[in-house]
């Protein structure tokens, strides 16, 4: 299983639109991917105390964490960096296990020219920090408020063909890494909406999104 990280809790974002569309590629390469959107993150995980105990409801996002084959991270750039919600989450993460020898691969997006590069950087540096495998084809997506269309689409072919390019390459690297097989036949795909379905009622948030 990938999953696919939203880097921001920020009502309306653009992130999760083109989170939405990843997806969508990825379920036409027969790949199941799943989506945490840390907008669904527990309220109790934002207290001091969450740095020693982690609250209940945080656990369906760090188990899934530790349980992927590979890690998708769609992220805006904020005053020039990533998201404080993205690193907060990082932070309350299981050290090493979450990131050591995991897979993970970059999407950007941002209002101005250069598509989250700052922060994408910066999360290269945090995630190679923690021996991650990064996958370093990069998808930047300048300027997306003129790139989505009024159905929040990305309809650009360059870009598409980039997210499809990115997709397709990153498949076949978690599969050498880990030694995996991910395009699943219908019945695994039944399966894994099955675990999702029972991940999302035991986070009780909705937290973690339907297999697409």
């Amino acid at each position: 299983m990938i999953n696919l990280i939203v880097g921001t809790n920020r009502p309306g974002n653009n992130s999760l639109k083109v989170a939405a569309q990843v997806e969508e590629i990825y379920r036409d390469l027969g790949v199941p991917l799943r989506v945490l959107d840390l907008a669904h993150l527990p309220q109790e995980i934002y207290l001091p105390s969450a740095y020693t105990v982690k609250p209940a409801g945080f656990e369906v996002f760090s188990d899934a964490v530790i349980h992927a084959h590979g890690l998708i991270v769609v992220t805006p750039e904020y005053n020039g960096s990533m998201p404080g919600v993205l690193k907060y989450f990082i932070d309350m993460l299981k050290f090493p296990e979450s990131f050591c020898k995991r897979p993970v691969c970059f999407v950007g997006l941002s209002a101005g020219p250069w598509g989250a590069m700052r922060p994408i950087e910066e999360l290269e540096l945090v995630f190679g920090y923690r021996k991650a495998f990064v996958y370093p084809e990069r998808v930047f997506l300048p300027l997306i408020q003129n790139m989505l269309n009024a159905q929040g689409r990305i309809v650009d072919a360059e870009f598409l063909g980039r997210l499809k390019s990115q997709a397709k390459g990153f498949i076949d690297f978690v599969e050498r890494l880990d030694g995996v097989h991910l395009k699943e036949n219908s019945q695994g795909r039944d399966h894994a909406r099955e675990l999702d379905q029972a991940g999302r009622m035991a986070a009780g948030t909705g937290g973690i999104s339907k297999e697409v």
